[in-house]
């Protein structure tokens, strides 16, 4: 049996936040068992509390925030990186701004304040969770997923738009070789990148000291890079860190190619789901030219009617950007459940809304209508053909969807006559309703 850990005395340091430049002093607090990772911002009144779990991020454009109400705190995957990568499960981290800071772009200094500070076994059972079932997780050129494995084993590609500096890295994960091959990887970012940075108030606290720059070939740092794979290693360092927004420690096998904040933490979501709700995701598909990553559940397609992305394109004829459904999850008799990840990049956030980004109603009811059609053109009888979408009652939205929000589409065809079909479809986010119709649609020749 593993035990919870916690530091054993306060440790603070000071410097500067990375996109705020704000200036913030940081203390990492010892907490009871089952606290959990908790930020406190004692620089607001009532020093309001934002417990690092999943359900509490709101942004993950560049880096990883934590929002409550009007709370935030930016940046804080290196933190969350550092207590999991050396075994904290339990502490309070004070700041009297809006982020940590950044220190020399790694986990180093957080590194040092966890020993320093010293740790404190705690008699309560570490929350372990061993993944059961493969989850895949595509965005764009960005692709993350994880299988059942017996240790936390992390494989990862980085590379560029332009496939410059491609790396990659691939360790089973410990304490020991966390802090000896993770830790000390500095936060990159290509030149091309900053005034975009810089005009969107991303890298106020920007430099040389606390980030590597990389321009064409080159690489512009202050010391010579400390690993021969430094990029990709800080990719994992984020990766660690974000994925323990889970809630749990976890042990699979991550397969991740050109990993976001946003993919890192959709797969958090997916886990989350998978423990509460016992979920099971149709096995990935590992690219054949990974290089040295394992492909164990490579290639095989899944039972129960499981479709990826490719396979629901043979059947429906949407595409980009109104193809609503990512993934199949099972077919079973005249029931569907089907995956939509709602990225930040979908076009219809562009106008609804810039400053507050929903998921528009009617593309949820498209989402149950093409669900419905891809369980009616699974039949033999109808293989080739289109489902035309004729009508909806019974219409509810109940609770708006985001960017970052996996959508869970369960339809239930209720009555077929002829060419016609009707089906029940129910839309959900981490197990809870958000929207539910009655449609009608009809099967014509293509």
């Amino acid at each position: 049996m593993l035990q919870q850990q916690t530091l054993r005395e306060a440790v603070s340091f000071a410097g500067v936040g990375l996109h705020s430049g704000s200036s913030v002093t940081m203390t990492f607090l010892p907490a009871p068992p089952n606290t959990g990772i908790r930020f406190r911002r004692i620089d607001l009144e009532g020093k309001p509390e934002i417990d690092a779990r999943i359900d509490n991020v709101g942004e993950t454009n560049r880096s990883t925030t934590l929002v409550k109400g009007s709370v935030k705190v930016h940046t804080v995957e290196h933190v969350l990186s550092t207590f999991a990568g050396m075994g904290i499960d339990n502490a309070i981290v004070e700041l009297d701004a809006n982020e940590p800071p950044i220190a020399d772009g790694s986990a180093r200094e957080y590194r040092r304040m966890v020993k320093e500070a010293g740790t404190l076994v705690q008699p309560e059972e570490r929350q372990v969770y061993k993944v059961i079932a493969p989850i895949e997780v595509q965005q764009g050129e960005t692709s993350i997923s994880i299988f059942p494995h017996d240790k936390l084993k992390v494989s990862c590609t980085s590379a560029d738009k332009q496939g410059r500096f491609t790396q990659f890295f691939s360790l089973e994960l410990t304490p020991e070789n966390w802090e000896q091959e993770i830790s000390d990887a500095r936060t990159f970012c290509f030149y091309e990148e900053i005034e975009f940075l810089i005009k969107n108030g991303l890298i106020r606290g920007g430099s040389l000291e606390n980030a590597v720059v990389i321009r064409e070939d080159a690489v512009l740092t202050n010391e010579p890079l400390r690993y021969r794979e430094e990029f990709v290693r800080h990719k994992i360092l984020d990766i660690i860190g974000d994925l323990s927004l889970a809630g749990k420690s976890i042990l699979g096998h991550i397969v991740a190619i050109k990993p976001s904040h946003t993919s890192n933490c959709e797969l958090a979501r997916q886990l989350q789901l998978q423990v509460k709700k016992g979920q099971t995701h149709a096995a990935p598909r590992v690219p054949a030219n990974f290089g040295e990553a394992e492909a164990a559940a490579n290639g095989k397609p899944v039972n129960n009617g499981a479709m990826d992305v490719i396979e629901v394109m043979k059947t429906l004829p949407h595409r980009y950007p109104f193809l609503m459904v990512d993934r199949v999850i099972s077919i079973v008799g005249n029931k569907i459940s089907a995956l939509k990840n709602v990225s930040v990049n979908e076009h219809y956030f562009q106008g609804h809304f810039p400053d507050h980004p929903i998921m528009p109603g009617v593309m949820q009811l498209e989402a149950i209508a093409q669900v419905a059609g891809i369980l009616m053109l699974q039949k033999v009888e109808n293989k080739g053909k289109i489902a035309y979408f004729m009508s909806a009652e019974s219409v509810k939205w109940r609770t708006p969807v985001k960017p970052g929000d996996s959508l869970i589409i369960d339809v239930e065809l209720t009555k077929t006559r002829g060419k016609i079909g009707k089906a029940k479809g129910v839309c959900s986010v981490n197990g809870a309703a958000v929207s539910e119709a009655e449609v009608t649609f009809m099967i014509v020749d293509a």
